[in-house]
């Protein structure tokens, strides 16, 4: 496994980081989603990520049971706040001072650790002043429960604000995680470029395009039983964007381009993403332990210049590469 630097700071995470988002207290029983979980330390991930809303926090306790017995000193554990979570009431939301103090204190709880290594803003929050939020994540810091603070789908108008504030009240903006694959580009004309500037890196969310990139949605067929596309407890509406036939015709094409890399089609859907020198960690999620024993060997891939312009060459006249796309991830009003 290779080690990563977080933005402009001197904290290391696993380039492969491992998610709870549609899995844990969701897709698979406890049982499995342990069992995945000790895989991945036995493969050499030590990052993992989750999120107080995954499952309405019970991902967060799954993760906890997951971990027990670990030493914590050798784990990276990240989580977020902003989506509603508990009984979803007016300040069971956002980015107020009142849910990032209440959102800490429970996923702490919840995770049963003394501290995260970075807490995250799931979202932007247009109703709470960013002054307010930024101030709290200061605080937070400052208390020791979180040693650094990332934010998620941000733009790059939202990074340079939010990086300033950090930085006037003394604590570091390191990272932001959006998502990204070959299928879908659209931080690289805006967010990575600001991000660069402001020494902000990327963990990137869905690699693999919610499991397109892997090549098993064939075109003009239907989704294979018990995939991602058929169940929508795993997130079945987020991969409806890329399962038109002429997207997955596109990714046909790279059957040949990964055998000639010598990886399997997962492998070289991650290891595209984390050529991207921003790119800090992919996130890859599992159902079964031996999914990530694929995914894994992305960790510390080159790929050559020709395999780069064969992806292009069969991907970009169907990707998604508009930065206008970032504007429209936070949602302009709370869902509650």
């Amino acid at each position: 496994m290779e080690y990563r630097y977080l933005g402009n700071s001197g904290f290391k995470v696993s380039e492969i980081t491992y998610g709870n988002w549609v899995t844990h207290a969701s897709q698979v029983e406890n049982d499995a989603a342990i069992a995945t979980v000790h895989k991945a330390l036995d493969l050499g991930i030590t990052t993992f990520d989750t999120a107080d809303a995954y499952a309405n926090t019970a991902a967060e306790e799954v993760l906890a049971e997951a971990l027990k017995g670990q030493r914590r000193e050798s784990l990276e554990i990240f989580t977020k706040v902003y989506f509603p979570i508990g009984p979803k009431g007016p300040n069971d939301h956002g980015l107020s001072r009142k849910h990032i103090m209440d959102g800490i204190n429970g996923s702490l709880r919840r995770l049963n650790v003394d501290y995260v290594d970075l807490f995250q803003a799931h979202r932007y929050d247009h109703e709470t002043p960013l002054e307010e939020t930024m101030q709290a994540f200061a605080d937070i810091v400052r208390q020791g429960k979180a040693l650094y603070i990332g934010v998620s789908e941000w733009t790059a108008e939202q990074l340079r604000e939010g990086h300033a504030l950090a930085t006037k009240l003394g604590f570091q903006l390191i990272s932001n995680q959006p998502q990204y694959s070959a299928l879908w580009r659209v931080i690289e004309g805006k967010v990575v470029p600001a991000s660069e500037e402001l020494g902000i890196s990327q963990i990137v969310w869905s690699p693999m395009a919610q499991g397109v990139l892997s090549g098993k949605y064939l075109p003009g067929q239907q989704a294979p039983a018990g995939s991602r596309a058929t169940d929508e407890k795993s997130g079945a509406q987020f991969i409806q964007n890329f399962l038109r036939d002429e997207t997955l015709e596109a990714v046909q094409k790279l059957k040949p381009v990964a055998e000639q890399a010598g990886l399997t089609m997962p492998q070289l859907a991650i290891a595209w993403v984390l050529q991207n020198s921003n790119v800090a960690a992919a996130l890859v999620g599992a159902s079964r332990p031996e999914q990530l024993e694929d995914s894994v060997k992305a960790s510390g891939v080159t790929l050559g210049d020709d395999t780069l312009r064969a992806i292009d060459e069969a991907l970009l006249p169907v990707a998604v590469t508009d930065p206008e796309n970032t504007y429209s991830v936070s949602p302009k009003a709370r869902l509650v």
